[in-house]
């Protein structure tokens, strides 16, 4: 008979919780592999066996886990609660012949401290921010950081359970919904040391009550909205929306040319954006709300645009978008290669910008630049020659209606020419690495 490697869901009350099937198979094993809360929680019924800490050894499971069976021997591997709910069975299943792999779950701690609450769960998002630590929440932070996805779906979702971490705290959540301006909207509550003879759930708290507390590890956050998700305006959103520098008309991209430039970036639900040239943000802002699930990378140079892309981005409450004050191309090396890139304004560095954009997109990426000169569109058409691009040019030239007396005329903006391109079927070559 085969040895299999069985994924065993444990909670915190230890052998109280497994069923006899599982008290069984794990009894049988000749190894285990757990972290070590889990090993010392079960070390009376496992003391036959050979244990493997996987603290800090994740990538080292597998092969552990491959050597035992080639010698048919019989492996559990321990996990809290559901070991497929943002658990270790998840990461590790591919990676083994299937055929020699048992899950036995338990209950999740998410099931149980919804029980305790008494409310219903069917809806609530699951977020795990039980990573390695990147610190506290930053306004703008990128998606590499601990608790983004948590930002994200804190825009999403009305209600939400959060498996945390030593590091990611309730109280670390608490503070990310301050800077991100729902401190009023949620409401949270805490199950901490759940099946233990410490358990205890709070009532509903305020964001503010949180952010100053501490609470005994393992928990669960559940947070649950006080007014529902809402549902704003995600393409063609007016210009006076935007707050916005204005020697004349206002220096932002037109909601018509705006709307025709999201339209040739050919954007998804995850696409990767740069806005080279923000402005007030309004071109980056709305493309971020086209894109829930990407990001929007702006740099701007001037300060007191700076200043209304800030205060815009607050204002929308948008947390996939980060900005920098500054001049590309200096900054474009940090940022993730782009789906597509909108460049609103050049700074005198176009022909190498465009070289530059071109190089990084991924593939089937776009990039979209609005001109209002001849000169600068003449130089971004010859470039685009140069390095071999696939491109078209559109003028834009919409007229607005205007009161004269007690009538209305049309008052014509600014003609604007967008100039969309992508690359080629074969790649360009423009002295930069490929990426």
């Amino acid at each position: 008979m085969q040895a299999m490697c069985s994924f065993i869901g444990v909670l915190d009350s230890g052998a109280a919780s497994l069923s006899q099937e599982a008290l069984l198979v794990l009894r049988e094993a000749k190894y285990v592999i757990a972290g070590h809360r889990l090993l010392h929680t079960l070390a009376d019924d496992i003391a036959q066996a050979k244990h493997y800490d996987l603290t800090g050894q994740l990538k080292q499971v597998p092969d552990w886990i491959n050597a035992a069976l080639a010698r048919n021997e019989a492996v559990a591997v321990l996990a809290t609660g559901d070991p497929l709910c943002h658990g270790i069975a998840g990461f590790l299943v591919d990676k083994l012949d299937p055929n020699r792999v048992r899950i036995l779950p338990n209950l999740s701690t998410i099931q149980l401290a919804f029980a305790e609450l008494k409310l219903s769960w069917q809806s609530a998002k699951i977020v795990s921010v039980h990573s390695r630590d990147t610190g506290e929440w930053t306004r703008g932070a990128m998606s590499n950081h601990g608790l983004y996805e948590l930002a994200q779906r804190c825009r999403q979702q009305d209600l939400l359970a959060i498996l945390t971490s030593p590091d990611n705290t309730a109280a670390r959540i608490a503070r990310l919904l301050q800077i991100e301006g729902l401190a009023n909207v949620f409401e949270m509550a805490i199950a901490e040391a759940l099946k233990q003879q410490e358990q205890r759930v709070s009532a509903w708290l305020t964001i503010a009550e949180v952010a100053q507390n501490t609470y005994r590890d393992p928990n669960v956050v559940i947070l649950k909205r006080k007014t529902a998700v809402p549902t704003p305006v995600l393409f063609g959103v007016s210009d006076d929306r935007f707050q916005q520098r204005k020697p004349e008309k206002g220096l932002i991209t037109k909601r018509e040319v705006r709307a025709v430039s999201l339209a040739r970036m050919q954007l998804t639900r995850s696409s990767i954006i740069w806005d080279i040239g923000a402005g007030s943000g309004s071109v980056g802002l709305e493309a971020a709300r086209l894109c829930p699930d990407g990001h929007v990378f702006s740099v701007e140079k001037n300060a007191d645009d700076i200043a209304n892309v800030a205060q815009n981005q607050a204002t929308w409450g948008i947390s996939n978008y980060s900005f920098v004050h500054g001049k590309a191309p200096q900054c474009l090396d940090t940022w993730p290669d782009p789906d597509a890139v909108f460049i609103g304004g050049s700074g005198g560095e176009l022909a190498e910008l465009i070289a530059l954009c071109l190089g990084r997109l991924r593939p089937a990426g776009w990039l979209v630049m609005n001109f209002v000169t001849l000169e600068n569109l003449s130089a971004a058409v010859d470039t685009l020659k140069q390095l071999g691009a696939d491109w078209d040019v559109c003028q834009i030239q919409a007229s607005r209606s205007s009161p004269i007396l007690k009538m209305h005329r049309l008052q014509a903006e600014n003609p604007v020419w967008i100039v969309s391109a992508t690359n080629p079927l074969q790649p360009i070559t423009s002295g930069h690495d490929e990426h």
